[in-house]
């Protein structure tokens, strides 16, 4: 291919899970990937805790934000070649038609932003997101693309979507 990958991440809100998987794609896919983020109900704002996560994790947050899915099936949109839902509202909807046809599968993380209690609580529930968000792009981003038929490569998609939480994450 001549140009990137791209890659569009769904939830309903776009402020946290599917923002920080755009992030750790876009730092962990070097020039192969270009990430986006979306949601069909966007928030309008990215939440703090998953801003703060990304500092301390010296991920880069600017020009992050919380944007509608119909920006990414406008005329000039992007051609995507995935799409990921990682909240299970959002993988329950009508998804617009994505030019490019990607490859969709459904990477299902349980959401930080619905976690109260402490800030300590929160933080290690947007902590174990991360966690699951970067064990996955990691399987993803080592996948050999040129190399599978379509058919295989959508296997393997929705093989890494069951990725267990105890699975060795592959490093950055």
């Amino acid at each position: 291919m001549d140009r990137p990958f791209n890659v569009l991440f769904l939830c309903t809100g776009n402020s946290a899970r599917s923002i920080i998987a755009e992030a750790l794609l876009n730092t962990m896919g070097g020039k192969r990937f270009r990430a986006y983020s979306a949601g069909s109900h966007p928030k309008g704002e990215v939440n703090p805790h998953a801003l703060k996560l990304l500092a301390r994790s010296r991920l880069p947050t600017e020009g992050l934000r919380s944007k509608s899915w119909d920006e990414f099936a406008a005329p000039g949109a992007p051609p995507l070649d995935f799409v990921f839902t990682v909240c299970d509202n959002a993988a329950g909807e009508v998804c617009p038609m994505w030019p490019g046809q990607p490859l969709t599968a459904h990477w299902g993380i349980p959401d930080p932003a619905a976690v109260t209690g402490t800030e300590e609580e929160i933080d290690r529930a947007f902590f174990k997101a991360y966690e699951q968000l970067q064990r996955r792009i990691g399987l993803f981003t080592s996948l050999r693309l040129e190399q599978l038929d379509r058919l295989a490569l959508q296997r393997r998609l929705d093989e890494i979507g069951r990725t267990r939480d105890d699975a060795p994450a592959p490093q950055p």
